[in-house]
């Protein structure tokens, strides 16, 4: 109670500044969801950013609620979303560079408790042919929609499953990010210092499958895991190389880090983030009317090089191929197959104490992803559908938004979930199938 007191406090102070009232909404930064499955970092051959200044605040509030489809016995409650957001967004021209600002204050009705989240505090500057950013930053690439083979910065999960707006997705990083464009090739390098978890399901908020228990569970107190410290073997590496090539958007990818969902790593049942090491590759053009994108990449379990410990992730090679277009005028089909091979996967079944819980060698994924525009692209109807054809298993996104004017969006959705088996990906979330509601005013 007294942190939603707080929040409309707050925002009844906030909507009476001076220079916020009737300032136009800046887009918030989205990458790889529903309605783009575009790289954010794809620029084309020397294109420059711009650097032009906004003085203005902007930001939006939003208020957003949501329920569980059904009763879930593990977590006890319906309530999945009770929450209002505040977001303050502004740049600056700071010498030959540009200073961004991005953070959000949530009240949170389920946790009761108040949080700030800065999502982006970096200065952008260019030298010669490079670019520079360094600071807090949303960080992506890769040619998958809601697939990942190469993008392996932290993932916002318990954010995607309970109904926030997909820019949640995302997590931030603290990062130095190189973009270098040359005649030859093009090259991006992240650094990062400090490592970032994805916001991964402790079981607080959303149930899971636990193979030792062998059912679903809300564990109490909810998971924690001990992360790696700040220190110069620990900093994370992303790479990619890229080139147009004749209308071919070609990559070349590698990461060296860690898993940022935790893992058993010690007696009692500690979790911690084991090292992970990727190398991959991605194609992407235009065919006929649409879209075609491939993408593979191989990883490797450092902690587990053989596959034998059933604790830690077994080595993957991942693939993907996809295609998009306009069926017709306005709206808009996608499609994925995935397949998700897990490597040493006889060392994995021959050492797990529930082997009848593993993944299968072979998992393979289809996804389809319909967008629909009507009322002069006022109103969006889409739906996103996760199948696997090896668990027999299911993910729906339905969602509608409708933007009644530049300032008040209204979005309705769901996350539902199905499948045969409770120790399946998608299956295990069934209780946790939700409808939830945001009204967004932006400013």
């Amino acid at each position: 109670m007294r942190a939603r007191m707080l929040l409309v406090t707050l925002f009844l102070l906030g909507a009476g500044q001076p220079g916020w009232a009737g300032t136009e909404p800046e887009p918030a930064a989205a990458a790889q969801t529903e309605d783009s499955g575009w790289d954010d970092w794809a620029e084309e051959d020397g294109a420059e950013e711009s650097w032009d200044e906004d003085p203005a605040w902007t930001g939006f509030v939003e208020l957003a609620s949501g329920s569980r489809w059904d009763r879930d016995p593990a977590v006890g409650r319906r309530t999945t979303l009770a929450e209002l957001r505040w977001r303050l967004e502004r740049n600056w021209a700071l010498g030959d560079g540009r200073l961004d600002f991005r953070a959000d204050l949530l009240g949170d009705a389920f946790a009761d408790k108040v949080d700030a989240e800065l999502r982006e505090l970096a200065y952008g500057f260019s030298r010669g042919k490079a670019d520079f950013r360094v600071g807090r930053q949303v960080l992506t690439w890769g040619t998958g929609d809601l697939l990942f083979l190469n993008d392996l910065f932290p993932k916002g999960w318990v954010s995607f499953f309970a109904g926030r707006d997909d820019e949640y997705l995302k997590a931030p990083s603290d990062a130095l990010r190189m973009t270098l464009y040359t005649d030859t090739i093009n090259l991006d390098l992240a650094v990062l210092p400090r490592f970032q978890p994805d916001e991964y399901l402790t079981g607080e908020r959303l149930s899971f499958f636990s193979p030792q228990a062998k059912a679903v569970i809300a564990p109490e107190p909810p998971l924690s895991a001990h992360e790696p410290s700040a220190s110069l073997g620990n900093t994370e590496w992303a790479l990619r190389l890229f080139k147009n090539v004749n209308g071919n958007e070609l990559a070349l990818y590698a990461f060296d880090g860690f898993y940022h969902q935790p893992a058993p790593a010690g007696p009692a049942g500690a979790l911690a983030f084991p090292r992970l090491r990727t190398l991959g590759a991605s194609w992407r053009r235009t065919l006929g009317s649409g879209i075609f994108n491939l993408e593979a990449s191989r990883h490797e379990s450092r902690d587990d090089a053989n596959g034998s410990n059933p604790a830690v992730p077994n080595g993957q090679l991942r693939l993907l191929a996809g295609y998009e277009w306009e069926a017709v005028a306005n709206l808009t089909v996608a499609l994925q197959l995935y397949l998700e091979r897990t490597l040493d996967h006889e060392a994995l079944l021959a050492n797990s104490p529930w082997p009848q819980s593993e993944v299968a060698e072979n998992r393979i994924w289809l996804t389809n992803r319909l967008s629909w525009r009507t009322r002069q692209d006022r109103v969006v109807w889409s739906l996103f559908s996760f199948y696997s054809a090896t668990d027999h298993d299911a993910y729906l996104r339905p969602r509608v938004t409708w933007r009644a004017s530049d300032a008040w969006q209204f979005t309705a959705g769901a996350n539902l979930f199905t499948g045969d088996e409770p120790h399946t990906f998608f299956a295990q979330f069934e209780d946790n199938s939700n409808v939830y509601a945001r009204i967004r005013y932006s400013y």
